[in-house]
């Protein structure tokens, strides 16, 4: 079993950057591919980025490819998303990931993943 635990959401504005962190407690951190998801009112959840168990391996979405950067800490247990020149569009709840493959085929399917954190919220004024 895994527990995930996002931090570091917030309020900003356009353009500025934020952090969220997820950390994650239980067995298996070390093999577990992760990934972060957003969703906001309304919409279905949205993959932004995954990172495979290594940390050598990244993937992300389109629409925040070039302005957003996930890394992982596997001695602190601990995964990150830098997201830098928010947009108003980026606003929702951030949702970080586990599965229990190490690899990133069908990172963007959200049922792929096992254990899901609670969310934190993310949200950029214009």
């Amino acid at each position: 079993q895994v527990q995930l635990a996002e931090s570091g959401g917030g309020l900003v504005q356009a353009g500025d950057s934020l952090t969220v962190s997820c950390a994650a407690s239980g067995r298996i951190f070390l093999t577990n591919a992760m990934g972060w998801f957003r969703q906001a009112p309304g919409k279905d959840r949205q993959f932004v980025a995954a990172i495979d168990w290594s940390g050598s391996s990244s993937e992300f979405a389109d629409s925040v490819r070039g302005r957003f950067n996930i890394s992982r800490d596997n001695v602190k247990n601990t995964m990150y998303l830098q997201m830098d020149n928010l947009k108003p569009e980026d606003t929702a709840i951030y949702y970080c990931a586990a599965r229990s493959r190490a690899d990133l085929i069908a990172a963007e399917i959200p049922t792929t993943y096992n254990y899901w954190g609670q969310g934190t919220q993310v949200t950029v004024s214009s």
